[in-house]
């Protein structure tokens, strides 16, 4: 049935990690329920609201740097295409980012 899917260890990362937010959130908003709040972004947010934004900007950095591994790799004469681990970590980054200060 998942013959299609290529299960490799980043993927496998980024939807554990994706998994794990959600129970995380989820104790979280039992725990402790959340208020709106106003960051930098344009709009009062909850947490919920937040990672949602967080989990659509860290999809959009991945798609760009697959995206674009083969022109930095052509522009930089590497020889091997950049890791996207390197995009992994830019998208927790900007995670961590928006959930904290968003």
């Amino acid at each position: 049935m998942f013959d299609w899917m290529v299960w490799t260890t980043p993927v496998a990362v980024f939807f554990s990690s994706i998994g794990l937010m959600l129970v995380g959130m989820t104790l979280w908003e039992l725990k402790s329920p959340t208020v709106l709040r106003k960051g930098f972004l344009p709009i009062a947010t909850t947490r919920g609201d937040r990672l949602f934004i967080g989990l659509l900007i860290a999809a959009y950095i991945n798609l760009g740097f697959i995206g674009l591994t083969g022109r930095l790799a052509e522009g930089f004469q590497l020889e091997h295409e950049p890791s996207v681990w390197i995009s992994f970590m830019i998208s927790i980054v900007a995670l961590g980012f928006i959930m904290k200060r968003g």
